[in-house]
């Protein structure tokens, strides 16, 4: 039997594995994909870039890791950070440890967990760790004819590995969230003519891309553990910390005035101009508003402008997009977008999709519709715990404590699940604060002659209960289509799953748990 098994070969699984092997213990890693990366190698469609930063998009553990690698643009490609992911396999050598296109199917716990791939392994070890993402499930919407369509289509989640070329192929692209933000401008480049179907138009904030050049890059590695203390001490894993004052506080002109130098300077700091942006509706609209007249002024044609303004969900209330050219491309002649909310989707047919007012011929369709987020990873296996299955204990919505164990599930642990600040965040902070956590609590259980650990269920409720109350202190639940509720996914039970308390508050309940011998989890 091994110590542990690891589901997922991505920035969380690699990180696992090390600090498995830095403890002694012997572990395995399932991927079902042929190589690491994790999101990062599913999510190839044209655009994909990540919105944190490259140098602190990263791992921070390893001081000589950071001085060697070189990023290249202020926000890296996925082939970037790909190749960035297989250095790190390398350079570790987690490879050995690693079963490529090896799909999980079931787990199930007796003393031990007891996996099954699709492929017919079996494996047994003492603890599992689900190391599967928030955004790994992609989520395809059941629309009538698609197995009719002629055309080629495919999910920004799960594109293909060869090059798709679009070149004189008329190409229709549902979806506005932050994948299709990035794939329409670049598609559009592409493609005869590009049919944008929109449901819900989002805020965006110029990414302001560029090359990074080495006198930038060598302050930031002169500055690295500077970088790193302030990302451990922030609410959402950046180095920047968000400003003290209030827009409701600061005089319109002024405030106009800072709203302009974020935008200049662009990326996900925008929204940290203000403290009261997301617990103060007044001071939303003043950011919200200041968007859509930037949306006004780049869009020449007023009713296309229209129909992109957001205006049923609070700026930043659903994970802000930063683009590179996306409300300009709405400008191009060979683009049509519609409002698939006045004219619903009826079906896709033979030779193209039909909407409530017309029908739009195509050669080729890109869902860019998301994820099954934060549940639909786990919930894709069969885990069978001590008295019942996950898909029974969340059928009303994720359960857990901090994130990290699931009461009736002993020794199972997720990294960034349900309840934990993750996907707020820039995700490799969070994904370090927990992988390092659970590998302490591993070394003590081990260190204390303790065989099983598990979330107390009065712990975990009083856990959904804290997530549920700091949610509602935002305004981030007034996202009524948000992922972060579910609400993209068809029958999917409407709850806030991240914890919005911050990361630094939650990282020191965690440390405070575990210094006071685990309280709210049960040892034997």
């Amino acid at each position: 039997m091994l110590d542990a098994i690891v589901i997922g070969a991505g920035f969380s699984g690699l990180y696992m594995l090390h600090r498995l092997r830095g403890l002694g213990m012997s572990a395995a890693v399932f991927e079902a994909g042929d190589g690491v990366g994790g999101t990062w190698y599913w999510n190839r469609y044209p655009g994909a870039r990540c919105d944190s930063e490259s140098h602190y998009y990263s791992f921070s553990f390893d001081d000589d890791l950071q001085q060697e690698w070189r990023w290249s643009e202020r926000y890296p490609r996925q082939p970037e950070i790909l190749a960035y992911l297989n250095h790190v396999a390398d350079r570790f050598d987690l490879r050995r440890d690693i079963r490529f296109g090896t799909r999980v199917t079931e787990a199930s716990f007796d003393d031990g967990w007891t996996v099954l791939t699709e492929r017919g392994d079996e494996l047994r070890a003492r603890f599992l760790i689900g190391a599967v993402g928030c955004l790994s499930s992609a989520n395809v919407p059941e629309i009538p004819g698609l197995d009719a369509f002629d055309g080629d289509w495919y999910h920004t989640g799960r594109w293909p590995h060869e090059d798709v070329d679009f070149a004189g192929k008329r190409v229709g692209v549902i979806g506005t969230g932050s994948t299709g933000i990035q794939a329409i401008p670049v598609i559009a480049e592409q493609a005869a003519h590009l049919t944008v179907f929109q449901r819900t138009p989002n805020f965006s904030v110029p990414a302001r891309n560029a090359p990074l050049d080495e006198e930038f890059q060598a302050a930031v590695r002169a500055e690295y553990a500077e970088i790193r203390a302030l990302q451990r001490e922030t609410s959402n894993g950046h180095p920047f910390r968000i400003s003290p004052r209030n827009a409701v506080d600061t005089p319109p002109d002024q405030r106009r005035e800072i709203y302009e130098a974020a935008w200049r300077r662009g990326g996900l700091r925008f929204r940290a101009a203000f403290n009261d942006l997301l617990s103060s509706e007044e001071a939303n609209d003043t950011a919200a508003e200041f968007i859509r007249e930037k949306i006004r002024e780049t869009v020449r044609d007023p009713e296309v402008a229209e129909r992109l303004l957001p205006h049923d969900h609070p700026f930043a209330a659903k994970r802000p997009p930063i683009d590179t050219g996306y409300f300009e491309t709405y400008n191009r002649d060979d683009v049509t977008l519609v409002d698939v909310r006045e004219t619903p989707i009826v079906e896709i047919t033979s030779d193209g999709l039909r909407t409530t007012e017309a029908e739009h011929p195509l050669d080729a369709l890109v869902f860019a519709t998301g994820f099954d987020a934060m549940t639909g990873p786990m919930l894709g296996i069969d885990v069978r715990g001590a008295n019942g299955t996950l898909a029974e204990k969340w059928r009303d919505g994720p359960q857990s404590y901090l994130g990290l164990q699931v009461a009736g599930f002993p020794n199972l642990f997720i990294i960034t699940g349900p309840g934990s600040p993750s996907v707020l965040t820039n995700m490799p902070t969070s994904i370090e604060q927990h992988v390092d956590w659970i590998a302490r609590c591993l070394g003590d259980l081990r260190d204390n002659g303790f065989e099983r650990i598990e979330a107390t269920e009065e712990a975990e409720r009083a856990w959904g209960e804290e997530v549920q109350e700091v949610a509602n202190r935002t305004l981030l639940p007034q996202a009524k289509s948000s992922w972060y509720l579910g609400a993209n996914v068809p029958g999917k039970p409407r709850v806030f799953m991240p914890y919005a308390g911050g990361l630094a508050h939650y990282a020191a309940l965690c440390d405070e748990a575990a210094d006071h011998d685990y309280a709210g989890f049960h040892r034997s």
